[in-house]
């Protein structure tokens, strides 16, 4: 006797009549933007995708394959364009700590401009403090204190050989010091000549030498200190005349953005870096001119060049945006969430600065939807 509960091979075959359908193939028909038997679920999401509260999140979860993640994101493409483009993000370089650069927002826009602001001013400064240096009235004022100097220099090494001469003695200044040679019958001599003479006089002017040597220590003391003294006035007066030079271009840059403290800050930075490090400016040969040569480091390997501080590293760029970005993403790795800093090989040692650091994938979104292997997950 058969059981009614038994079902038939033709039973578990579940067939479809094609004349039910009024069309000739699929291209035909609209796409379907709303989801399919979920009304309460839909109006849970739009309700919550108005919720515009910082760290607000929307969860969704249900069976594989009924359209929940691309009714989630046809829903954000279409009110995605009426919400507000997001900032701009960078990152510059921190003076007072370079290990912490430091992050600046911007409006939409506003971060390319100012990348290409700082671009511009490293270009033209560059250019501006040669001109200036290479002036006929700068090397004037250079010469006139260098001149300074070697006059100061030569009285004391007169005044030096007057009290030698009271001793025998006769004092010379080379590249390397200062010298002295023993006079004897009114003509100062060599060491080899000195080593002929009798014992007793050579034994009376080594004892004599004691007080020219102690003198003549005192006047390199002091032909250090002003030497000292005129490369400090050559200093200043560079400062000074460079100082003319950079404020122009700095406040310019500053009318730009008045009202970002950080931005101004790190435009008066700047402007007392430059001032700093004149002498690197004045340096024909820069790292653009050799990007690719690497030269072995040594004691007199040029020192880095200092415009890599004053440029900006444009982290998030909106400027070609409109609305609220929506991303999709199912490869959800810690450096396309969070970014990452790179690297470079900098002669067997990792090096790297503020403009290393790299943003996430598509770190603009406003929403991102993703793709975990058993759930949905809207932000």
């Amino acid at each position: 006797m058969k059981n009614k509960n038994e079902l038939s091979y033709k039973d578990l075959k579940m067939t479809c009549d094609p004349k039910v359908f009024k069309f000739e193939t699929t291209e035909e028909l609209e796409p379907i933007n709303t989801g399919i038997g979920q009304d309460r679920g839909i109006k849970a999401l739009e309700f919550g995708l108005q919720v515009n509260v910082k760290g607000y999140n929307l969860y969704l979860e249900g069976p594989s394959g009924v359209g929940k993640t691309m009714y989630t994101k046809n829903y954000l493409d279409k009110i995605a364009p009426k919400q507000k483009t997001p900032s701009d993000w960078c990152y510059i370089y921190n003076f007072d700590n370079p290990n912490e650069p430091i992050s600046v927002e911007l409006p939409a826009g506003q971060g390319k401009k100012f990348k290409e602001d700082m671009d511009g001013f490293i270009q033209e400064i560059r250019k501006d403090i040669k001109k200036t240096f290479n002036n006929d009235d700068f090397e004037k004022e250079k010469a006139l204190i260098k001149q300074e100097f070697e006059e100061k220099r030569a009285t004391l090494l007169e005044k030096l050989n007057q009290e030698a001469a009271k001793y025998n003695f006769q004092v010379k200044a080379a590249q390397n010091g200062i010298y002295m040679m023993p006079i004897v019958d009114g003509k100062a001599i060599q060491e080899d000549e000195f080593e002929k003479l009798d014992e007793n006089i050579k034994q009376e002017y080594e004892q004599k030498s004691v007080f020219v040597q102690e003198q003549i220590m005192n006047v390199i003391g002091q032909i250090k200190e002003i030497e000292r003294q005129s490369d400090k006035k050559i200093s200043e007066w560079q400062s000074n005349v460079a100082l003319l030079t950079v404020n122009v271009h700095i406040n310019f840059l500053k009318s730009n953005y008045k009202r970002n403290k950080k931005i101004n800050k790190f435009l008066n930075d700047v402007k007392q870096d430059v001032l700093k490090n004149i002498p690197a400016f004045l340096d024909d040969q820069t790292d653009s001119q050799h990007p690719q040569q690497q030269v072995a480091p040594g004691p007199n390997m040029k020192k880095p060049d200092p415009c890599l501080n004053y440029r900006v590293n444009l982290f998030i760029d909106n400027s070609n945006r409109e609305g609220a970005p929506v991303i999709m993403d199912s490869n959800y790795s810690y450096h396309n969430i969070f970014g990452s800093l790179e690297y470079e090989n900098y002669f067997g040692a990792l090096k790297t600065d503020h403009t290393m650091l790299k943003p996430r994938i598509n770190a603009t979104c406003k929403w991102w939807i993703y793709n975990l292997p058993s759930q949905r997950f809207t932000c």
